[in-house]
């Protein structure tokens, strides 16, 4: 569906809203279409072609609120949907800060962010590209003895927002992917691992058969993994990982973390977190951004800030709603964050194992061990073990754990080598010292 067509049922909606009496409404419609392929050992594992629709409509009355949503997107089902939302306003329970953004605060201009590249790929070339990614991978060497598929995956979505302020917009976003999983086995022992290209345009993607090549030599890099002693040493997270290290300093300084005071950073603004070299910068508007918006869930125009600054919290992540729990102003962030950049210091990971001397390098990460409420964190790892800045060979069947306070606290360096697949763009980040759970 076009912009245009969702609007329109959104306009629908928002009418129907008011003639049944709500004093606020706000309203969702989206359509997404994608494809993917996974082929498995030279052989089609699976196709399957999306197409998917629907509108969400919320109304507010005495404070009470009514949410309702349908896939079925004809007048009729519309106008049933709204008076759904209606009538269940009129039984929830009041609270006093539900209900829309401030007007003045919603986003008059919608910048063209570079979010909508199609990939015009049929179905059978789709199959044949991700044919030529695994192959790429079994050839590589005679230890990959089995795979668990290749996948290109395209999506591309259209999703307009709208409420009783008057505020209307639409933007059509895409992402496109392959990946790879193999396994590799030497003396009876049997290893997994892969690779993956993202982004926004075809024309951006890591050519097919790099990512089959790359996705070998990982999990042939993990062949005669060791298991280590317990102890504690200098821990290195690769920059996919490093990203959700610093994720959960972000969750925890969220609006709905903090007013329901469940978090290890509660009542952090103004404190001293990380480092004094290490910024944290939301970036809404990057070209082709993972995760660039020009308004948020709440149809608030979104802007550049720093988050943290030599360190220090500089203000939550707030939604409107989460904004008025705590008497404070909304920053933009219903929905979540947009773009978070963390700036390095020059060197990459080959750099930072350098400087880390001996340690571990951590490329994955197992379970979610992470206690948002008091910052203790645990989680199984894989890696390498590094000795005078050299790896010296593959790790499996460890654990590192410490508590994020302190955690935060040691980073000593972060990379220049940003991954730019995910909304948070952070390189390789070293620590000065974990706890290492082995044998």
């Amino acid at each position: 569906m076009t912009p245009k067509e969702l609007e329109g049922l959104v306009t629908l909606a928002l009418e129907e809203a008011k003639k049944l009496g709500a004093e606020q409404a706000e309203v969702g419609a989206s359509h997404d279409k994608g494809l993917s392929a996974t082929a498995r050992l030279g052989d089609v594992e699976n196709l399957e072609y999306t197409s998917d629709r629907g509108i969400g409509i919320t109304v507010y009355k005495d404070f009470c609120k009514g949410s309702a949503s349908t896939s079925d997107i004809s007048v009729d089902a519309i106008r049933e949907a709204v008076a759904k939302a209606c009538t269940f306003a009129k039984v929830t329970a009041a609270d006093k800060y539900a209900g829309l953004a401030d007007a003045e605060l919603m986003c008059t201009e919608i910048k063209d962010l570079g979010l909508d590249y199609s990939w015009s790929i049929e179905a059978q070339d789709a199959i044949e590209l991700a044919i030529e990614t695994e192959a790429a991978a079994l050839q590589f060497d005679k230890r990959i003895s089995n795979s668990e598929g290749a996948t290109v995956a395209t999506n591309r979505g259209t999703r307009t927002y709208g409420n009783s302020h008057g505020f209307i917009g639409s933007v059509s976003r895409t992402s496109h992917s392959i990946t790879c999983v193999v396994l590799a086995e030497s003396d009876g022992v049997m290893q997994r691992d892969y690779h993956y290209t993202a982004a926004r345009s075809p024309e951006d993607l890591d050519a097919a058969a790099s990512v089959g090549r790359t996705a070998a030599k990982r999990v042939l890099d993990r062949l005669g993994a060791r298991k280590l002693t317990t102890r504690r040493a200098p821990v290195l997270f690769a920059p996919e990982l490093a990203r959700g290290f610093i994720g959960h300093a972000v969750g925890a300084v969220s609006g709905g973390a903090q007013y329901r005071r469940s978090s290890f950073l509660l009542d952090a603004k103004g404190k001293k977190i990380f480092p004094d070299f290490v910024n944290i910068e939301e970036r809404p508007h990057l070209h082709k951004g993972m995760a660039s918006k020009s308004y948020d869930a709440d149809g608030v125009a979104t802007y550049d800030r720093d988050l943290f600054v030599g360190g220090v919290l500089q203000d939550y992540v707030l939604s409107s709603y989460s904004a008025r729990r705590l008497g404070l102003t909304t920053t933009a962030n219903a929905g979540g964050t947009q773009n978070l950049v963390v700036p390095g210091g020059g060197k990459d990971l080959a750099e930072l194992a350098a400087q880390m001397g001996t340690g571990l390098l951590v490329e994955e990460l197992i379970g979610q061990g992470v206690n948002g409420v008091t910052g203790d964190y645990s989680r199984g790892a894989v890696g390498h073990w590094v000795e005078n800045g050299e790896i010296r060979y593959p790790v499996h069947e460890v654990t590192i754990a410490g508590n994020l306070l302190e955690l935060y606290q040691r980073i000593v360096a972060i990379g220049d080598d940003q991954d730019l697949r995910g909304g948070i763009r952070c390189g390789s980040l070293l620590l000065e010292e974990m706890t290492i759970a082995g044998a």
